[in-house]
């Protein structure tokens, strides 16, 4: 099977260059503009009269989702976000001009925090949903607004407002349908190679992605999913060690983990310090340490790289072992394309359950 065409084709596909996930930012909206005094002094105009404007009002700072943007490093360099201030009114009641707001891009998924023991002032899930953090400060009243039967010129007009000045924590969440799980090596990059366009880095070496990569799959031009190649995690993950905290997180709102395990080949006179039933359990556990809810999410067992004879060889007995714990299992080899068909109409089958279990969940 070529990859790449077939049965399944590709949307839309996004590897992140640099991945910063949680950034700290302060939002200043712009202050309104002052009231204006001013009296009428045309030569025509009996009496003349107070005719000061109002101010305008300063610009809002606004966070808006978008899937154009996929991580907040481009925020990295723009910490200050300030809207502009409103001008002030002027002569003969003219309102001054409001200040331009700002909208600034931030991935879909973000969760938007105040620093100042705020607590969670949004959590941006959609594609153009819009948060204003910092509200511009109204424009200060004209001396034309103050006139009255009793007080026909008044002198005085009204000071703009402040507008609103926030500190804010940003934390992003990748919201995908499908988190690959699975210690650093077992061949996660290279499988969403084969099921998308991605270009992660892979070698014949172990080492452990950096940053995840996102994926759209459209299988047979009916069903689509993202898919989250979440980098390898190691023992101690839940704690913090390695990357910890940074990649678990990301694995909160997937709806189903792909669990891939491999088998390491045995040498002669060196024992394996690795072995795929020992490794699903010890991650199993670090997921259970971190939040035992994400422990709980269905699981699809993936045995990768079966084209290796020695892989082969345990793969009956692995299906065999998971079959019985009740876990979905697949054999494939990323490389090869051998057997990846099978695993995406099992994907598709396993979302489909969870979303039919989700809606039939009672709302809370």
């Amino acid at each position: 099977m070529e990859l790449g065409k077939g049965p399944f084709a590709f949307v839309r596909v996004v590897t992140v260059a640099l991945f910063v996930d949680e950034i700290t930012l302060w939002a200043h909206a712009g202050k309104g503009g002052d009231g204006a005094v001013y009296f009428r002094r045309e030569k025509f105009v009996p009496r003349g009269g107070p005719a000061g404007g109002d101010g305008g009002s300063g610009g809002d700072v606004c966070l808006v989702a978008s899937h154009r943007v996929n991580t907040l490093s481009h925020l990295r360099f723009r910490r200050n976000l300030k809207a502009k201030n409103g001008a002030p009114g002027g002569k003969n009641q003219m309102h001054g001009r409001g200040g331009a707001s700002i909208e600034v891009e931030v991935p879909v998924g973000t969760l938007v925090y105040g620093q100042d023991d705020d607590g969670l002032l949004g959590d941006l899930v959609s594609d153009g949903q819009r948060l204003i953090v910092a509200r511009g400060g109204k424009g200060g009243k004209g001396n034309a607004r103050f006139a009255t039967a009793t007080h026909r010129s008044p002198d005085f007009a009204e000071k703009g407002e402040a507008g609103e000045s926030i500190a804010l924590r940003l934390e992003m969440k990748m919201l995908a349908d499908v988190g690959l799980l699975g210690f650093p090596s077992v061949g996660k990059s290279t499988l969403i190679r084969a099921v998308s366009n991605a270009k992660p880095k892979v070698a014949a070496y172990p080492f452990t992605t950096l940053t995840p990569n996102l994926g759209v799959v459209v299988w047979r031009d009916e069903v689509d999913f993202v898919v989250a190649d979440i980098p390898g995690l190691i023992v101690g993950a839940s704690a913090g060690r390695g990357l910890g905290h940074d990649f678990l997180r990301h694995l909160e709102r997937t709806a189903l983990l792909l669990h891939i395990i491999e088998v390491t080949e045995e040498l002669e006179g060196v024992e394996s310090e690795r072995d795929p039933i020992g490794d699903f359990e010890r991650l199993n556990a670090e997921l259970t340490a971190y939040a035992e809810d994400l422990a709980q999410r269905p699981q699809v067992v993936v045995l990768n790289k079966v084209d290796l004879t020695h892989v082969r060889a345990r793969s009956e007995g692995l299906a065999q072992y998971f079959g019985d714990a009740g876990y979905p299992f697949a054999a494939v080899s990323a490389a090869t394309g051998e057997g990846m068909d099978a695993l995406l109409a099992l994907i598709v089958g396993q979302l489909a359950e969870v979303r039919r279990d989700a809606e039939a969940a009672p709302q809370s």
